[in-house]
């Protein structure tokens, strides 16, 4: 993570101040139901809340001390008693290190959701707007990138705006299979610490809880998790990699917002250039560089090992903060995008026609031609305009094989045709016409 791709909120949850306040809280709270269960004094759990719930952790100390043990969280128990006094000595009972680790980890990932999911409704809210705006203005559709049948660039929109919903159920389903907490001690089994405290930790942290944890929380869970980031992320490129082609000086029918002062090149003072997408691009690289990883973390050795531990101190922030910048960004390009219709227009004629050819051959097939003929028929004139001969229709009108009266053949011309179910589409997608 650079800060030149992060937004504060997304860093605070990966701060070491916000970690070790994590840590904290999970100690403290497991402790608070030990001294109910009578593991400990009571009054040693509430000395612990009192003198540690606002100390400031010095992660500085508690890197001088890990250079000792080579241990982070014992660094951590250790700082905590200069903090907290003897009482300290009641912390930590039962538990392994796995307990604060994993648990914390999962209350950050849950957290970083969150932000991802306002970044996520961000995104909706600007395709909305945006998708009925231009709910019918033409444009053609393109398959392998060549012109194939018009739609409506509000259309187009709509069809992101159901990924993007879809992108939402995914991070909601990620966060509730992420949100588990375990406080099982070593491998897992309870000898040292009740159940119940883990489910006291769990409700006091949002969390819940892991059914059978090996020490360590299995990370099958994490593995799905960022898969879920990958394919959000896929589906912020697939939008950006669309404005990008849009933004084409041959095609231009939408482009990024270019700011008063903004420089596009530092050689060519014309140049504008769709940086933020391109940018877009390269982080949903960097999302899915985490799946692998992720997926590798799932086999550990018998119990647990921590083969993981070093990629999640990486892939956790990485990946999340990238992607909250992401979505962000993202949001703010379909808001400011600037959409030429002109263009869109001048582009949808520019094969005089070709783009209904498929409705000149269903005409032709339901007036008793064969469907091979039609084809044939169609395509050969098709292919005399794409050689810049003539104009499509004044060519079928002269092909004896098409026998279509031409005033029927003319009103086969009708961009209305293809804009008809427009309604139907946008009910399923924003719930009404």
């Amino acid at each position: 993570m650079i800060t030149r791709y992060s937004r504060p909120d997304a860093v605070a949850i990966w701060s070491q101040e916000t970690k070790y306040k994590i840590w904290f809280e999970i100690e403290a709270h497991a402790a608070t139901k030990m001294a109910e269960l009578g593991v400990i004094p009571k009054e040693s759990a509430e000395a612990i809340w009192a003198n540690g719930k606002d100390a400031t952790f010095d992660a500085d100390r508690i890197d001088e001390i890990e250079r000792t043990t080579k241990h982070d969280v014992i660094a951590f128990l250790t700082h905590v008693a200069e903090i907290v006094g003897e009482e300290a000595r009641f912390l930590h009972q039962g538990m392994t290190s796995s307990d604060v680790l994993d648990t914390c980890f999962a209350v950050q990932l849950a957290r970083s959701t969150d932000l991802l999911l306002g970044g996520v409704d961000r995104v909706l809210a600007a395709l909305e707007v945006r998708a009925k705006e231009h709910k019918y203005t033409p444009t053609v559709g393109r398959s392998h990138g060549i012109h194939a049948e018009p739609v409506t660039f509000g259309l187009k929109l709509a069809g992101y705006h159901a990924e993007f919903q879809r992108a939402k159920r995914r991070l909601i389903t990620a966060r509730e299979e992420i949100a588990t907490c375990a406080i099982s001690g070593a491998v897992g089994t309870f000898a040292n610490v009740d159940p119940a405290v883990e489910q006291y930790v769990a409700d006091q942290m949002g969390l819940a809880v892991e059914p059978v944890s090996t020490q360590v929380i299995p990370r099958d869970r994490h593995a799905a998790y960022f898969a879920a980031l990958g394919v959000v992320a896929s589906s912020v490129e697939r939008l950006a990699v669309e404005i990008r082609h849009l933004q084409r000086t041959e095609v231009l029918e939408a482009e990024e917002f270019f700011d008063k002062g903004q420089k596009g090149s530092s050689a060519m003072p014309h140049k504008r250039n769709p940086i933020l997408t391109e940018n877009l691009t390269g982080l949903a690289r960097l999302v899915r560089s985490a799946v692998t990883p992720a997926m590798e973390n799932v086999a550990l050795w018998h119990e647990r090992d921590i083969s993981h531990s070093s990629v999640e101190r990486g892939i956790g922030p990485d990946a999340t903060i990238h992607l909250d910048f992401a979505l962000h960004r993202l949001a703010g390009v379909i808001e400011r995008l600037n959409v030429y219709p002109e263009n869109m227009q001048k582009n949808l004629d520019r094969l005089g026609g070709l783009v209904f050819s498929q409705r000149v051959m269903l005409a032709l097939t339901q007036a008793g031609v064969s469907r091979e003929d039609a084809y044939a028929a169609v395509q050969e004139n098709a292919m005399k305009v794409w050689r810049g001969e003539g104009v499509f229709i004044d060519f079928l009108k002269a092909d004896a094989r098409v026998t279509l009266p031409h005033d029927e053949l003319e009103a086969l011309f009708d961009l209305g045709y293809h804009t008809k179910n427009v309604d139907v589409i946008f009910e399923r997608v924003f719930g009404e016409g």
